[in-house]
């Protein structure tokens, strides 16, 4: 079974920006290949990692509400078909992409096969990375589970350490199967603050460490080059591969 990390936390923390950079460790390390899942409805985790999307998953389900499966094909296999073309691959790792529904209606039927061909998919990967959506849509649904590690993304905002805190809750009360939630603070020009330190104290969050504002995290996104492409003697990779060294097994 695949050992899952997945990253949560307040939009604009540059949670996809991490999910990147642990992605880039991980094949570095030789813990490949690496399943990665875009679960974001906003999908732009394909544009860190340098690689081309061949659709999407809430493509496949769209077309299979709408009616689109072809004659003679069971939905089972038209979503297995779809699923396979769908996957993105590159050297190390390979990019699923959830996607969104485009109307409305029950997709009840469509997430399950989904989710159940995804469970079929993972037994190939040592690893998978998630993205989640920012804030708590996928955890309050129940769409993130099982996960070995969580890792709650927040910027050195107060919003944005209150928005983790609040997913870890949930996280717990959910009871979702996470055996370990690290926060991470990301952008970061300084230590914490000792107020910083109580608020995650009080919160009973253990902090992972802190990743440094960085010029070239900046031009990379501004430029729209890979993030995986940036040097590993950068300072917010640096920090960043520090960190999954000391929480990942």
């Amino acid at each position: 079974m695949a050992f899952s990390i997945a990253l949560a936390g307040k939009g604009g923390t540059g949670k996809t920006t991490v999910a990147g950079m642990l992605i880039k460790y991980l094949v570095s390390k030789g813990k490949s290949p690496v399943l990665a899942v875009d679960a974001d409805s906003n999908a732009n985790l394909n544009e860190v990692l340098g690689l081309e999307l061949n659709g999407t998953l809430g493509d496949a389900r769209e077309d299979m509400k709408k009616g689109k499966v072809p004659s003679g094909m069971t939905k089972d296999v038209f979503i297995s078909m779809r699923m396979e073309q769908s996957i993105a691959e590159s050297s190390g790792y390979d990019l699923v992409v959830m996607g969104q529904p485009e109307g409305s209606g029950c997709y009840c039927a469509a997430n399950t096969l989904l989710t159940n061909f995804l469970e079929k998919l993972t037994v190939n990967y040592p690893y998978l990375v998630v993205d989640n959506e920012a804030g708590m849509e996928h955890i309050s649904r129940l769409t993130t589970h099982d996960v070995n590690v969580l890792l709650i993304v927040a910027d050195t905002s107060r919003r944005g350490l209150q928005a983790g805190f609040r997913i870890n809750e949930l996280a717990k009360s959910l009871n979702i199967g996470v055996e370990k939630s690290f926060l991470i603070i990301n952008q970061t020009k300084e230590a914490p603050a000792d107020r910083v330190m109580e608020m995650i104290n009080e919160n009973n969050l253990e902090l992972a460490g802190t990743i440094p504002a960085d010029n070239m995290v900046y031009e990379f996104d501004l430029n729209g080059r890979p993030t995986v492409e940036m040097p590993e003697d950068n300072p917010a990779i640096r920090a960043a591969f520090d960190i999954f060294e000391k929480i990942i097994d």
